[in-house]
């Protein structure tokens, strides 16, 4: 790029924990970072599930830059063997980490596009020359165009939920019973939410750590309210790695979720239903009923919880030359290091600019969304990511290409999870991946020693 390029700022796309940890690392590199948030606020995705604990430890979700970036206020990282909420998460860190970056963070701009300054995605001519335009629209409905010398896209997945349909697109009329399916785990310590589910039959669509923690709720309030009842969908039969790893698993807190789930069905809190394709969503007066592509049909629910994964909005990107692994919508040199059929997120190893780079030079997917379709991010990886971007955009290739991430000895897994007493994780020697199974308590859901995200 030219001399008047390099000095136009480079705009982040979310001010998420990835994101705002881009704008630190730029920040340290002398270059100015835009960061353009859609929500009111910082980590407006992050609040959305303020409810639920991390599986992850303050140690491992703070960025080394960040908090270099905060210290000057006083700011000091919470214990490090403690395990923040969502809203712990924003409130504490996020949120002050927006307000030291200043206006550097504009709100309530939503990203519609990106492209090249006078060129579309077909023109090759001096394409590499131009800088980025990227159009938003503010919260008042006024469009604006923005010129960048680059564009980190830290933006996540949560705007786009996976669909209750198998074949990977909405249901036959799942659209139109909208008002009682919800994407979210719920937050049952909202009067609002739990009145929504108590003493009500509802149907929970998916089989990872987001489905163990709706069913383990949803047990917790059928054990006060009479009538409430869960039917866990399963697109698969039930075998050895239905609820996860238990204590055996790599992170001894996701297996409490997979171990409490198990104990919901056992319980007689929820009903599994096997091999379950769901092909469409039907009315019963004021219920609902779930059709299988096989043409079972289950009995009547008063609601449904999807909880079938997420999947990157790029939509906005579509005059940028992305290079996406055709599955797992994920840059194409990253797809096969996290391929959720050969990886867990213990055998992800820290990487950076080489695995992010697209055929269009400058822009670059990081954070979850950089993952695509695959469920194992983990915040540190995210954090190493931005910090290689950002050495790469500054000009210093050797910093970019030298993994700086060290990673407990047996990895950490990304995630979220419950607990219902944070603290008595603290005791144990803290945890990664595969460390050995800790002794779990089924009624608690919390495991005797902590573990990683």
């Amino acid at each position: 790029m030219n001399a008047p390029t390099t000095r136009l700022p480079v705009v982040v796309i979310g001010a998420g924990p990835v994101g705002l940890a881009a704008a630190a690392h730029l920040v340290e590199r002398h270059l100015e970072p835009l960061v353009l948030e859609a929500g009111p606020s910082a980590a407006t995705a992050v609040r959305d599930w303020a409810h639920v604990r991390l599986f992850s430890p303050w140690a491992e979700v703070t960025d080394p830059a960040a908090e270099k970036l905060l210290a000057p206020t006083g700011w000091i990282r919470p214990d490090g063997a403690t395990y923040p909420t969502g809203g712990d998460w924003a409130a504490d860190y996020l949120q002050p980490l927006a307000d030291v970056l200043g206006e550097r963070v504009r709100y309530g701009a939503t990203v519609t596009g990106v492209a090249r300054a006078g060129r579309d995605r077909v023109v090759d001519a001096d394409r590499d020359q131009q800088p980025f335009t990227v159009h938003i629209e503010t919260a008042d409905g006024r469009e604006e165009r923005l010129t960048a010398r680059a564009v980190i896209d830290a933006s996540g997945t949560w705007t786009v939920p996976g669909p209750m349909g198998a074949d990977g697109l909405p249901a036959l009329g799942e659209k139109p019973a909208a008002g009682h399916i919800s994407y979210r785990v719920p937050d049952l310590e909202n009067p609002a939410v739990r009145a929504r589910y108590a003493g009500r039959r509802t149907a929970v669509v998916g089989s990872g750590a987001s489905a163990f923690t709706a069913l383990a709720h949803l047990a917790a309030l059928a054990e006060g309210e009479p009538g409430t009842h869960a039917v866990w969908v399963l697109r698969r039969g039930i075998g050895a790695n239905t609820y996860g790893g238990g204590e055996a698993d790599q992170l001894p807190a996701r297996g409490a979720l997979g171990l409490r789930a198990k104990a919901a069905v056992e319980a007689g809190h929820a009903d599994a239903v096997t091999g379950f394709r769901t092909r469409a969503v039907e009315r019963d007066g004021g219920r609902i009923v779930l059709v299988a592509e096989d043409g079972r049909r289950l009995d009547p629910v008063d609601e449904v919880i999807v909880l079938t994964g997420f999947r990157p909005d790029l939509s906005f990107l579509s005059e940028i030359r992305l290079g996406l692994d055709e599955r797992l919508q994920a840059p194409a040199a990253l797809a096969p290091l996290i391929d959720p059929n050969v990886h867990s997120c213990g055998t992800v190893y820290p990487h950076g600019v080489n695995e992010l780079s697209h055929p269009e030079p400058g822009v670059y997917l990081v954070g979850m969304k950089s993952y695509g379709r695959a469920p194992t991010f983990l915040a540190m990886t995210g954090y190493e990511q931005v910090r290689s971007v950002a050495a790469a955009i500054a000009g210093d290739r050797e910093a970019a290409e030298r993994v700086e991430l060290t990673l407990p000895e047996t990895g950490v897994c990304g995630g979220a999870g419950l607990y219902d007493d944070p603290d008595a994780a603290q005791g144990g020697e803290g945890g990664g991946c595969c460390a050995a199974p800790a002794t779990l308590q089924i009624g608690t859901g919390v495991p005797a020693a902590s573990g990683g995200c």
